[in-house]
């Protein structure tokens, strides 16, 4: 079995590929220089030379507060990319897998959003998410749409920007505010991977996969902070006290279509993980 993997480069493709790979399912990874899924001629000409049997699409533009200002490029990527790999795979017969987020509701509900329930995006970077999710069910039958959320993680242990990696970044400041009125559930993409791999079993259609259990950003750092075992001085704020272009879901957990792991436990696998590979480095 043959798969053509978009975006691959970016922190879930790290960890995707290689479970993928492991599974039996031959990779072929783009990076977005590689394969440009806004390219709809280029797209279906490098797939279709391929024939896969699946198409994982996790080419995306994810600058949430930029969006804001820069909304035809996150559609171009978000919506344009998601509608020419549908239309692909529905050419080729491939089965189509694609990264979606949290976003795509408002954060308006008190319990774990399930995938049947109203989507309300209440910014840029989410509605175009949106437009992507429904361009899929628009243009092609066999396809996962996979909402996940607060994703960290990547092979080389701190690739891209995440929020593990910008807490850590901050230890030694004099004080660290982090947002106490956010809730949700950090996703180590690890986990993730899996869950993908896993739903190729399952009846075609939208599925949420995060790290089980909620929290907010402020007990997600303590967390952190705690496994390391390091001493800062830590403060929880409220989202007024940040100014940002792009409004969050004060509530975007998910209820997760498959089981996984606790978020707990896969931040201190990840960070075991990191904390190897630093130990790694340093020795050479």
């Amino acid at each position: 079995m043959k798969a053509v993997v978009t975006g691959a480069k970016g922190m879930l493709g790290q960890d995707l590929c290689p479970v993928f790979e492991d599974a039996g399912i031959f990779v072929n990874s783009f990076g977005s220089k590689e394969l440009d899924v806004t390219n709809y001629d280029e797209t279906r000409q490098i797939i279709g030379e391929i024939s896969p049997q699946i198409i994982v699409n996790l080419a995306a533009y994810t600058n949430v507060d930029k969006a804001e200002e820069d909304y035809d490029n996150a559609l171009r990527v978000n919506y344009e990319g998601a509608k020419n790999l549908a239309k692909v795979s529905k050419e080729t017969g491939a089965i189509l897998i694609h990264a979606s987020t949290d976003y795509v509701f408002d954060g308006t509900k008190n319990s774990p959003y399930a995938p049947s329930d109203k989507t309300n995006p209440i910014n840029k970077y989410g509605l175009s998410k949106l437009k992507g999710e429904e361009a899929i069910i628009e243009n092609t039958d066999k396809f996962y749409i996979v909402r996940t959320s607060w994703l960290y993680g990547g092979l080389n242990g701190f690739s891209g920007n995440h929020f593990v990696k910008t807490m850590l970044n901050l230890k030694d400041k004099d004080e660290i505010k982090v947002v106490n009125d956010q809730t949700g559930s950090p996703t180590y993409t690890v986990d993730l991977a899996l869950g993908m791999l896993m739903l190729l079993s399952k009846p075609f259609g939208i599925y949420h996969i995060t790290g089980e259990g909620e929290t907010t950003w402020y007990n997600f750092a303590k967390e952190i902070f705690d496994i390391e075992k390091l001493n800062v001085n830590l403060k929880p704020c409220t989202t007024k006290d940040f100014s940002r272009p792009a409004r969050r879901p004060a509530y975007s957990v998910l209820e997760n279509s498959i089981q996984t792991r606790h978020w707990k436990d896969a931040l201190k696998e990840y960070l075991d993980y990191t904390r190897s590979l630093n130990k790694g480095n340093e020795e050479l």
